[in-house]
C-alpha cells in the first residue's frame, strides 16, 4: 500500500513533474466558508472529523513504535494544515483562486470538462478525460517518464477520477501512474483504481451487477474513496469514483465527487442524492471501496 510525504514548508519541488519534488502551496482550509448555495446546508451539518493525512510510509502493525511515525505524528499532531478534505473543497463551485510562486492556478473552481458536441442533457453532455494536468495546464512528466500535455479545451477541468489524482497526487504527493497500466501509484481511471493493487481493499470488488451492491457500508471511513457502477455502457468497467466525506449530522454518509451533471467537483444532489446510505441513485451503484 502506498503512502506519501505530507507538502513541508521547506519542500524545493518543481510543478510539472512527479519524478523531483515540488513545492507545495501556501493555503488556508475553505471548509468553513462553503460558497455553492446547493449544498451549503449539507455542509453546515456536516459533522466535524479527524484530519485526513497521508503518512509518509505505508502503514503496517507496529508502525506506532517507529522513528518515521512518532516524528511525522509530532509534526502534523494539531496542525491546522489543509488535510485532504480541505483540499478537496478547493475544487468546488465559487472556490477562490489559488496560484503558487510560478503563478500556476492550482486551486479554484473546477470543472468537469468541455461540451461534447453529440451529448445532450442527461447523455453525455461533457467530455471525460480530463485530468489534473488539464486542469492545471501544463505539462507533466510522471514517475515513468511519461509526459503529458494539457488539452486548452479541459482547461481547470477534472473528470471523476481526474479529481481525486488533483487532490491525492498533485496536492498531496500520492504517487499517480500516467495511466492504467504504466507506472506505479494511483491509476488513471476509476476502474484503475478499483481494480489495482493500490491501497488496502475496505469493501471488496464483487462485481458490478445490482446483486454485487454491499451488504454493509458501516466499515466506510472518512477519506475512503468509493467506487461506483453507473452506466451499463461501460460493461464490466466500474466508471465513477467519490471520496468519503463521513456522517452529516442528519446521519447520513455522504461523498464528493466531480460529476457531468453539475459540471465539476460537488457533494450537491443534481444528478442523483450524494448518500451512500439509503437506496438513492449512488447508494444503489456503490461496489467497491478502498483506503489510501
Amino acid at each position: 500500500m502506498w503512502s506519501s510525504p505530507l507538502p513541508a514548508a521547506d519542500s524545493t519541488r518543481t510543478p510539472g513533474t512527479d519524478s523531483t519534488p515540488r513545492a507545495a502551496p501556501s493555503t488556508t482550509s475553505t471548509m468553513s466558508t462553503p460558497s455553492r448555495s446547493a449544498y451549503v446546508t449539507r455542509l453546515s451539518r456536516r459533522r466535524s472529523a479527524a484530519p485526513r493525512r497521508l503518512m509518509p510510509e505505508p502503514w503496517r502493525k507496529g508502525a506506532e513504535k517507529e522513528k518515521w511515525f512518532k516524528d511525522w505524528f509530532k509534526e502534523f499532531y494539531g496542525s491546522e494544515e489543509d488535510d485532504i478534505f480541505a483540499l478537496a473543497f478547493q475544487y468546488l463551485e465559487g472556490a477562490p483562486v489559488k496560484k503558487d510562486d510560478e503563478g500556476i492556478a492550482y486551486g479554484s473552481d473546477a470543472s468537469f470538462g468541455p461540451i461534447n458536441p453529440n451529448g445532450s442533457e442527461g447523455n453525455d453532455l461533457r467530455d471525460e478525460l480530463s485530468d489534473f494536468y488539464d486542469y492545471l495546464g501544463i505539462p507533466y512528466t510522471f514517475r515513468d517518464g511519461v509526459t503529458q500535455q494539457p488539452e486548452t479545451k479541459r482547461a481547470r477541468s477534472v473528470d471523476c477520477s481526474g479529481f481525486q489524482r488533483l487532490v491525492w497526487g498533485y496536492r498531496a504527493r500520492y504517487p499517480l501512474m500516467s495511466s492504467d497500466k504504466s507506472g506505479d501509484g494511483l491509476p488513471r481511471t476509476a476502474n484503475g483504481m478499483a481494480r489495482s493493487d493500490v491501497g488496502a481493499e475496505i469493501i471488496p470488488l464483487k462485481g458490478v451487477g445490482a446483486a454485487d451492491r454491499p451488504r454493509s457500508i458501516d466499515v466506510l471511513q472518512p477519506g475512503d474513496l468509493v467506487f461506483f457502477k453507473l452506466d451499463a455502457r461501460t460493461n464490466q468497467r466500474l466508471d465513477h469514483v467519490g471520496l468519503y466525506m463521513g456522517h452529516d449530522t442528519d446521519g447520513h454518509m455522504i461523498f464528493v465527487s466531480s460529476r457531468e451533471e453539475v459540471n465539476g467537483p460537488t457533494i450537491g444532489d443534481k444528478g442523483g442524492t450524494s448518500r451512500l446510505d439509503g437506496n438513492g441513485y449512488y447508494a444503489s451503484t456503490l461496489r467497491s471501496a478502498k483506503r489510501l
